[in-house]
């Protein structure tokens, strides 16, 4: 358990207070839904998505002001080889980011989406977790408030990527400690690691889940002792878009550890979030099978950066618009059903 308790207590009452769905909004947009131009049902998951919007935005489904949050962090347990590229590149990449050069920066334009890089104090990183906490309790508290900054500009569907060399590892370190088993059961090659990489960051993983026995029984301590900065921050974002009502696509395997933080402290406190693909990552699918999740794609894809969320972002902008634009059988003048 926390020491204080007074900084995660302010995260617990915000998950104990968290809004239902908008049960007017769904029963208005079955009503349509009924109406429109197609046999019933026939747009299968399409259907169940401008739903969810519905439910979520309190309101008819539709997707005006889509944000990608890409928060980038360090991790101290780098030191240990856990990755194939050097800490430094985490700087690199929001630079890269920051100028319009990687693959999240042409997803976005190609969906327009809107994109904002949180550097989370990239020139300090966080505890080794194979020695040490990653963070204290207000650390983590204060990352996650930070993350839930993210609501200000008050985007009606919220994407949430990360960056941060060593985070599959750190992810790897928190879902075992949520979900049990061997560590071995959720590394995996990450940026691109041989055999030997693998299980060199298997080692470090429990070396980590050993020595933070005895507190890991409760998600935040899990967070704070064995996750990172990236992590805390999307966490964070993900508990105030529930506050705020706004849908939320959670992206890849380390993105999935921090919402895994929130389903571990109530199973609840995702129901407004989908998972936009499932990577490469081994132990990803895992974690959606522990979570009860279907991931919306399957493209194969590792690399993080948002951009699995904001692919799919673009099936869900097409869902709402679906929704909003077919004419119904009454304006089209197409028989119905008798």
């Amino acid at each position: 358990m926390s020491i204080t308790g007074l900084p995660f207590d302010d995260i617990r009452e915000l998950v104990r207070r968290m809004p239902g769905p908008d049960m007017a909004a769904v029963r208005a947009k079955r009503e349509r839904e009924a109406t429109l131009t197609k046999p019933a049902g026939s747009l299968g998951r399409l259907e169940e998505l401008s739903e969810w919007l519905a439910a979520w935005q309190g309101r008819a489904p539709a997707v005006r002001r889509p944000l990608v949050a890409v928060f980038a962090g360090n991790h101290g347990v780098a030191r240990h080889g856990v990755s194939a590229y050097p800490a430094e590149v985490t700087a690199q990449m929001a630079a890269n980011f920051a100028a319009g050069g990687a693959a999240i920066n042409q997803i976005c334009a190609t969906y327009d989406l809107g994109l904002k890089i949180y550097d989370l104090a990239l020139e300090l990183p966080t505890g080794d977790i194979s020695e040490e906490a990653a963070m204290d309790e207000r650390t983590c508290a204060a990352t996650m408030a930070f993350g839930m900054e993210v609501l200000a500009g008050e985007p009606d569907l919220l994407c949430i990527g990360e960056m941060g060399i060593g985070n599959t590892t750190v992810a790897a370190a928190v879902l075992a400690a949520l979900f049990g088993g061997a560590a071995s059961d959720w590394v995996g090659p990450g940026t691109g690691h041989d055999a030997a990489g693998i299980a060199r960051k298997a080692a470090v993983v429990e070396k980590a889940l050993a020595h933070h026995a005895g507190h890991l029984a409760d998600p935040l301590e899990v967070l704070r002792r064995v996750g990172g900065r990236e992590l805390a921050a999307m966490a964070g974002a993900i508990l105030a878009a529930r506050t705020q009502r706004v849908p939320v696509i959670v992206d890849g395997f380390v993105a999935t550890a921090a919402a895994a933080v929130l389903y571990a402290m109530d199973p609840a406190a995702l129901d407004h979030c989908v998972f936009g693909h499932v990577s490469a990552e081994p132990g990803h699918m895992r974690a959606l099978e522990r979570m009860d999740k279907v991931p919306l794609l399957a493209l194969g894809m590792r690399l993080g950066e948002g951009t699995g969320a904001a692919l799919a972002a673009g099936i869900v902008k097409a869902a709402a618009a679906c929704h909003s634009g077919m004419a119904t059988f009454e304006q089209a003048a197409v028989s119905n059903r008798g």
